[in-house]
């Protein structure tokens, strides 16, 4: 698996693929964080804490943050290095070859989800921390332990939300002769759960719990409820709520009726949460993660232990 794992990486890592993506994903989160570094006074006092973690949660006034840049590259990364892993290789003939060698089934599959996972790991952690030097740099203010700790977790979970969308392109290069249609498949599956599962929540809620201007608080609240309910089945969902909460230590509850009651009454907490309770927090929403990259994993892990290895 090692062999297998040490040429996936450097193959991955020389590769065009990889320069484009991360130069790519590295002006966008630039132009993202600039844009925010402008915007930060207004967001803040002589009081505010975590003024460093600002620089990843404040957006712009045309743009969003460098946050919402980053839960939309990182599926485009994921999707990139998974979709051609096993089909790709086996339509070449290159499959039959190499399992002719001294190498297990197990050992190809584990190797190249493996290197996938590390050139993920080597490009997020990257970022993130050319993003931080950026900010440190111009906003001049240093990160406290506790910030630290908070990014450190962030680039841990931003690593486990990649791996299971480099899980499901694996399992669509499983399940699919041609690259170019576990490519489509993916993409479809993250678009519509990027794009369209939120829009799908709200029309369901407000069919379920109709709202007006006129409606009581308790009919609002029970509509938030629906909305994200039916919205943490997507993965887009549950790594924002991670994150935003991460992030924000000002973040009490990941309820979506309580957190719009918070913006009508003054935003947010006074008091911020401890990194242990965030971490708290958001521990359903990693684990959902962690199981559903997994399950991906694991079916397609059993797919190619049983398919024929023959090419086309």
């Amino acid at each position: 698996m090692y062999a297998v794992f040490r040429k996936e990486l450097a193959d991955h890592l020389s590769s065009k693929r990889f320069g484009i993506l991360f130069i790519l994903v590295l002006l966008a989160a630039m132009f993202a964080t600039y844009l925010a570094i402008n915007n930060i006074r207004g967001v803040v006092n002589p009081t505010t804490e975590f003024v460093f973690l600002k620089i990843f949660t404040t957006s712009g006034e045309t743009l969003p943050s460098f946050l919402f840049f980053l839960s939309l590259f990182i599926p485009i990364i994921g999707i990139a290095l998974g979709f051609d892993a096993i089909n790709s290789e086996r339509t070449s003939g290159n499959l039959s070859r190499l399992l002719s060698q001294p190498i297990y089934r197990d050992s190809l599959i584990n190797g190249k989800f493996l290197a996938g996972l590390a050139v993920l790991g080597i490009m997020i952690a990257s970022v993130i921390a050319l993003v931080a030097g950026l900010g440190l740099r111009i906003v001049g203010v240093p990160p406290n332990s506790e910030e630290v700790l908070r990014l450190m977790a962030f680039v841990l979970i931003s690593i486990i939300y990649g791996a299971f969308w480099m899980a499901l392109a694996v399992l669509f290069s499983v399940f699919f002769d041609r690259t170019a249609t576990s490519m489509l498949a993916s993409i479809a599956l993250w678009i519509f759960f990027f794009f369209f599962m939120s829009m799908i929540a709200g029309a369901i809620a407000d069919a379920r719990v109709p709202i007006d201007q006129n409606s009581s608080l308790e009919m609002v609240t029970k509509n938030f409820e629906i909305q994200g309910m039916i919205g943490r089945i997507s993965p887009c969902t549950l790594y924002g709520e991670a994150t935003s909460a991460l992030l924000t230590p000002e973040l009490g509850s990941l309820n979506p009726a309580l957190m719009w009651i918070s913006t009508l009454t003054a935003g947010r907490m006074l008091t911020p949460l401890p990194f242990s309770q965030s971490l708290l927090l958001v521990w359903p929403q990693v684990v959902s993660i962690i199981a559903l990259a997994a399950i991906c994993f694991a079916v397609s892990y059993i797919r190619f232990m049983r398919r024929e290895i023959r090419s086309i």
